[in-house]
Order: C-alpha cells, then structure tokens, then sequence
C-alpha cells in the first residue's frame, strides 16, 4: 500500500470536466510507493471503475472518509 502522499487534490471547486483529466495526469506522475489524496463532494465511484480500466494492478485506493458532504481517498501507485 503506498503512503507517501506527494499532494492533495480538492476537486470540489473544480469543472466536472476538467477533474478526471486532472485526476490522471496527477495519478499518471505519481512514481511507485507515492500517492495523493482526493477530496470530492460524492463518493467517486464512477473515478474508482476508470481506474480498474486503466491502470488494473497498477493502483490502491483507500476511503479516508466517505460523506455525506466530503469523501477523501488516498490513491497510490503500486510497483507493476
């Protein structure tokens, strides 16, 4: 499981469409053993099954908190 968190991302005030780009690109710079946290106003579930398409094996996602208002996950980069 990663636990160095290199940097936090609070989408919240974000354009829905630029926060998976930005997501990604923030998950995709990430070196194995790093991670950074997301905050968002819903449960990102639909982020987490993107994940699973993209990038299997090669994450961990951990809920630090899940709602009502706030959801925090912890995302890593696993070694491939």
């Amino acid at each position: 499981m990663s636990t160095n968190i290199v940097t936090t991302i609070d989408v919240r005030d974000i354009a829905p469409r630029l926060r998976h780009p930005l997501i990604m690109k923030t998950f995709n710079d990430l070196t194995p053993g790093q991670a950074f946290l997301l905050v968002n106003d819903h449960d990102p579930k639909p982020l987490h099954y993107q994940f699973n398409a993209e990038f299997a094996g090669l994450f961990d996602w951990t809920y630090l908190e899940q709602g009502p208002e706030v959801w925090q996950v912890r995302i890593g980069r696993v070694a491939a």
